[in-house]
């Protein structure tokens, strides 16, 4: 076999691989009778046809099926032979198939990227220190208060806090726009949950009035056909209503699973709750530290393949979130360049991980991943339904097995690091953490 390998970039290559005619002719002239063998011709007994007709016959499609066979496996013992590494499947450029003459052909790919540099050797970390105050629980049980807030009519102007039913149409250049219309809509003003500009227009609003809201959507509004342009919205206002907290008593306490209604109790959890957020907040500020020191040391070109699939994968997610919100997943916005940025940085960050992982031998320890199902499960009802079920079948364990990994790989780095603590109050940090966030808990 002769093989020749031409770069047609940093990553893309070309490669012309020559198969002697005697390999393409011992495997047609196999596969020629084999088929003789159970081949039926009228005239003839079974398997007793010539050669020549069976040929005649079936030459042709045998030929195709024995050079794609011979140009796929040749084709990974060229590249093993070159020491290359393919990302992604090659592209069949050329190929010449003829009885008696040599196989040839040309495929184009990429090969992955060399990372150079896989350690934060002296890199600065700034790893927060913070503790869980009795105003942190304070605050949490303020919250929770208003997720158990109930309402009462009142014949006044609208003020921010307020939850007014409304009904409402859009309009944009004069005519109704789909998912511009709605009835008996429920909107707390300050929520900021509509687009700008149409909460305020409803402040100082009576119960009975009707008032026009002007608004302009947001440039990256999900929905392509309304992201940047000016509509106008009819209001009706059918009722102000104005919040009414419960008081925290042991009604209150018990409806969150405390049997016995101590505030005391409720505090303790609380407490266990907001701890046990402050070390995954901590735990994520300081991976993503890593993980951006490493993509400042590699300035990786990524191949193509990876990258296209990668904004493939995050359209897909973007749909799934639109649809978990009760949005339909068309209304995903499909503009690719919209997701560049995040799939080049994803597909980077991948590459130099699964480079630490390998030159490493890094594997996720199953402790660790027990242990981290089990903090997990502490989040939810019933935890042990939680731990089973991710144990009930192994490949649903792969995304925690993923995220252990990452953490072995951060925590081998970080022993070559300069790491610096640096104080911040519980809610200054979740803040700064939550928008950059990749995993939940």
């Amino acid at each position: 076999m002769q093989v020749s390998v031409e770069a047609t970039g940093r990553l893309g290559r070309r490669m012309t691989v020559a198969l002697p005619a005697e390999r393409l002719e011992r495997e047609v002239s196999a596969r020629l009778q084999r088929v003789l063998r159970t081949s039926r011709f009228p005239g003839f007994r079974p398997g007793k046809a010539p050669m020549k007709l069976v040929e005649a016959h079936y030459a042709g499609k045998i030929m195709e099926e024995v050079a794609g066979d011979l140009i796929q496996s040749s084709f990974y013992e060229a590249v093993v032979g070159q020491g290359l590494k393919p990302a992604g499947g090659p592209t069949v450029e050329s190929r010449l198939i003829a009885r008696g003459q040599d196989l040839q052909y040309t495929v184009v790919f990429e090969i992955y990227p060399d990372v150079r540099k896989l350690d934060i050797v002296g890199c600065r970390i700034e790893r927060p220190v913070s503790s869980i105050l009795e105003e942190d629980v304070d605050r949490t049980i303020e919250s929770l208060r208003k997720q158990r807030v109930t309402w009462t009519a009142v014949q006044r102007a609208a003020r921010s806090g307020d939850r007014l039913v409304i009904d409402f149409v859009g309009r944009m250049n004069g005519q109704p726009f789909e998912g511009g219309r709605a009835s008996d809509f429920a909107l707390v003003l300050g929520s900021r949950s509509l687009v700008d500009g149409f909460e305020e227009s409803l402040v100082g609003a009576l119960p009975g009035e009707t008032r026009t809201a002007a608004v302009r959507f947001p440039a990256d509004y999900r929905d392509p056909a309304l992201a940047g342009q000016s509509v106008e919205f009819e209001v009706q206002v059918k009722e102000v209503n104005e919040s009414v907290l419960p008081d925290v008593d042991a009604t209150f306490v018990r409806e969150f699973g405390i049997q016995d209604g101590s505030l005391e109790t409720l505090r303790a959890e609380i407490r266990a709750n907001l701890e046990r957020e402050l070390r995954d907040q901590v735990r994520v500020r300081v991976r993503d530290q890593v993980f951006e020191l490493l993509l400042q040391q590699n300035d990786l070109e990524v191949p193509i393949a990876l990258y296209e699939a990668e904004i493939d994968r995050l359209i897909e997610l973007a749909a799934d979130n639109l649809e978990a919100q009760g949005f339909a997943r068309t209304k995903a916005s499909r503009d690719r360049s919209q997701y560049a940025d995040e799939a080049r940085r994803r597909v980077a960050l991948g590459l130099i991980l699964a480079e630490i992982v390998k030159s490493r031998g890094l594997v996720a320890d199953p402790a660790k991943v027990r242990a981290r199902v089990e903090h997990l499960a502490g989040g939810y009802e019933s935890p042990q339904e939680f731990i089973e079920w991710h144990y009930a079948e192994p490949g649903r364990l792969s995304q925690i097995e993923s995220l252990v990994l990452e953490e072995q790989v951060g925590a081998v780095l970080l022993e070559a690091a300069d790491i610096m603590d640096s104080s911040v109050s519980f809610d200054e940090l979740v803040e700064r953490t939550s928008p950059g966030r990749r995993e939940g808990k």
